[in-house]
This record gives structure tokens, C-alpha cells and sequence, in this order.
């Protein structure tokens, strides 16, 4: 067997004659496939189309594990650039497709290995790579025009992103020229993307920050339950889910023709806002359910809202009465509660696709875990979509108290390549 493992591809060990070959030897391999159960292998064998209209990754039923980067681009040479983005691009679509990066492996001893080789033989594990543009990338912090792009930025990044109470953001772990969100359901499928892209970057592009996240926090599709975040709550239960029309989509997620004149590459994309935030567990651990729950504006159990007197599982979707009262006289949702504050009813209808993950990096130096939710989200516009939701946040939820945030990134995100396409916003370049 290990003559012939090394001798195909990842999509051609999972082909008709592959399967058949492997059939025989099922317990042997399992290992070798990452110890896939029978019932677990549609979820792992999945390969979501790298080619499309929109990036995969964005409406795509959210995976579980992530990994994603920042890089800035070092080549001062627009060919370069455009040479680095077919080239990731191509790769992208080969790991996606569960192939090994160049295709068949190089048989020369002598030379490095096309693909670096940790996911040699995994399933695709339904892995999806979106790539976003920051504003970096267009100017540098003098205003120089790097790359001749500077006409055709988007005035969502020319604007930047304001301050917030609060912050405490950390320069070297936020912002970059070029932003790639890496999901999938095997962490190692996603660990080999990165690792596969830096290694194609190198003297082009080199990595600014990276963050691996877990267990992610919001629901994409209705086929998915809602998840739960650090606190133990659910996360995400009013989200935007790929089943809604087109008109919802194109109103909350999808740059539209006419948005921004000179940024008319970006329409049918839309932009990733992301946010490092630290949740102060051990503080919270402290607080009565009573006051969690208040905090938080549901039941932590049911996820119900607070409005709703008697709560089971069935309540999750409970529109919130924000009108209601308790025993008390007092409204049964506090007026700091999170999901007043966060609420669409409450925010001018605005609505953004979240697909955040858990995060934890060991502890610090007192002992605490280092932990939270690595937000995501991807909006139309984050100038009426987020940043005043976030700025009602950190002046008037609750939560505001336990939570820190210690990083934050703007990128646009461009439509797919489509059946012809060589890269992500290539119309960026004319």
C-alpha cells in the first residue's frame, strides 16, 4: 500500500477505483484517513466547488474548524502580485478539490515536494479558502499607491475602521494586506492550506498574524443547529442562513452594482469584518445563572429569549418580546441585555452573516485561559451594518464588561472566479 499511496492524488484516492482498490483494506487505512467513522465520512469527503459566482466560505453551511491569516505583501512588483494571486488561487482550488498541490507528487529526490504532504491522502473535509483585499494593499501608511490600484479602492477601506470604547487592539495581530479565511471539518486539511499557501508566498508575501479557531459560533444554513460560544450560550440564533432569498442576500451580504463607482470589481462580493475577542471566563464563571441570563437576554439552557415565561428546546426562534414584563413589573428582557442591544428590530432592520469560531491560546501569565470568539462577519456594508451595532455594544451591553477586544480586520471580499476566472478580483487589476 505505501507504493501506491504515494503514487496518486487526494481526489484519486477517493475516486470509483480508488475506493474500490481500498475496500479491502479498510481497517488498515483508517489511521491513514484521520480515523473517519462510517457515519462521519459524507461530512469528511465533502468537497465544496472552489469555482462559483461568490467565494465558497461565505454562505457555505459553516465548517467546524478554522484557520485563518493575514499577509503583507513584500514584492513591490504588480506582475508579481498578480503571478502570487494565480498561484494561490490554483493551489485553492486543488486542495479544495482534495487534490495535492501541482498535481501528482514530485518524484525527484532532489527537489522540494510541490505539496508540503500532512493531508497526503485526507478527504477534503468540505475545506473552502476565500481571500479578501485589505486597504493596505491598495495604499501604504504614507498614501503611496502601491500596486497602481489606488483609484479603484473601495471607500469602505479608504474610510478605515473607527475607534471603539474600549479597544485594546494589538497593531501586530490586526489589519494586512490580504486576508485568507480557511474552513473545513479536519483542522489538519486546514493547517496544510496555510501552510501551503505561505510556503507559495515566500519571497512575495509573508505571514502577519494567524489564528486557529474551533467549534464554531453561529449556524449558516437551517440545516444546522446553533452552536454555543465560551459563555455556554448560543450564538448566532437570528444569523443569516444561505436558504434566504436572493432579495435578503442582496440587501445585508452582496455588494450591488452602483454601491461604490470606483470599486465596481467588488460588486457581487461583500466584506469580512473580523475582531479577536477575548471573553474574561473566570469572571463570568462567577456570576449567578440568574444574572448570566440577564446578561445575555435568553435562557441559558433553551436559548430561548427571556420573554418567554416557560422555555424548551422548541423557543430558540422565539421572536423576542422586548415589550414584555416579568413578576416584577421589570422588562423580562433588561434593557442591557445583549439581544436588545444587537437585535435587528432594534438596529434599523440591519442584519450581517456572522461566522465566528472559538478560540483558546493556552493561558497568560496569571493562569487564565486565554479564550474567546474570533468574530467574523461578512456585510454589505459595515459602515450601517456594524459599526453602530458595535458601538451600542460597547457603550450599553452588559456583556461589554467581560469581554476584550484585541484585534480587528476590514477586507473586501471579492465575487468568485467564476468557470473562466484566474484569481479573485482580478477585474481589481483591469
Amino acid at each position: 500500500m505505501g507504493e501506491t499511496k504515494h503514487a496518486v492524488s487526494r481526489r484519486g484516492l477517493l475516486g470509483a477505483g480508488g475506493l474500490l482498490a481500498l475496500g479491502g483494506a479498510a481497517g488498515a487505512t483508517a489511521g491513514y484517513f484521520g480515523g473517519t467513522s462510517a457515519a462521519g465520512a459524507e461530512h469528511r469527503v465533502h468537497a465544496e466547488a472552489y469555482r462559483g459566482a461568490t467565494q465558497a466560505g461565505i454562505i457555505t453551511p459553516a465548517q467546524d474548524q478554522l484557520v485563518m491569516a493575514a499577509f503583507n505583501v513584500t514584492t513591490t512588483k504588480r506582475d508579481e502580485l498578480q503571478a502570487l494571486l494565480r498561484e494561490w488561487s490554483t493551489a485553492a482550488e486543488q486542495m479544495t478539490g482534495g487534490e495535492l498541490v501541482g498535481g501528482e507528487p514530485e518524484e525527484n529526490p532532489l527537489a522540494p515536494p510541490r505539496d508540503t504532504g500532512e493531508a497526503w491522502g485526507y478527504d477534503p473535509a468540505g475545506l473552502t479558502i476565500t481571500f479578501g483585499y485589505g486597504a493596505s494593499l491598495f495604499v501604504d501608511a504614507q498614501g503611496t499607491d502601491r500596486f497602481g490600484l489606488k483609484d479603484r479602492m473601495p471607500a469602505v477601506l479608504a474610510a478605515g475602521v473607527p475607534k471603539f470604547p474600549k479597544d485594546a487592539l494589538q497593531a501586530d495581530k490586526s489589519d494586512g494586506d490580504i486576508v485568507v479565511q480557511i474552513c473545513g471539518n479536519d483542522a489538519q486539511v486546514c493547517v496544510h492550506a496555510l501552510h501551503n499557501l505561505a510556503r507559495i508566498g515566500f519571497g512575495r508575501a509573508a505571514l502577519r498574524w494567524s489564528q486557529v479557531g474551533y467549534g464554531r459560533t453561529s449556524s449558516t444554513s437551517k440545516s444546522q443547529d446553533t452552536p454555543r460560544n465560551l459563555f455556554g450560550y448560543k450564538d448566532g440564533t437570528n444569523n443569516i442562513k444561505s436558504e434566504d432569498s436572493a432579495d435578503e442576500l442582496a440587501r445585508h451580504l452582496w455588494v450591488q452594482s452602483g454601491d461604490d463607482p470606483a470599486a465596481e470589481w467588488l460588486a457581487g462580493g461583500t466584506f469580512l469584518v473580523a475582531r479577536r475577542i477575548r471573553m474574561l471566563l473566570e469572571i463570568w464563571d462567577r456570576q449567578t445563572l440568574a444574572d448570566q441570563n440577564d446578561f445575555m437576554g435568553r435562557s441559558k439552557r433553551y436559548g430561548a429569549p427571556l420573554s418567554v415565561a416557560n422555555p424548551r428546546n422548541a423557543d430558540e426562534f422565539v421572536t423576542p418580546d422586548f415589550a414584555a414584563v416579568g413578576p416584577d413589573r421589570q422588562p423580562a428582557i433588561p434593557d442591557n441585555a445583549h439581544i436588545r442591544i444587537v437585535h435587528p428590530s432594534m438596529n434599523n432592520g440591519v442584519r450581517m452573516l456572522r461566522r465566528g469560531y472559538n478560540y483558546t491560546d493556552g493561558n497568560d501569565s496569571l493562569g487564565r485561559l486565554s479564550a474567546g470568539l474570533f468574530f467574523i462577519a461578512f456585510v454589505r456594508d459595515p459602515r450601517t451594518q456594524f459599526y453602530p451595532v458595535l458601538l451600542k455594544m460597547t457603550k450599553h451591553d452588559a456583556l461589554t464588561e467581560y469581554l476584550q477586544h484585541q484585534a480587528s480586520g476590514l477586507y473586501a471580499v471579492p465575487p468568485g472566479v467564476g468557470r473562466t476566472g484566474r484569481f479573485p478580483g482580478e477585474a481589481l487589476f483591469g
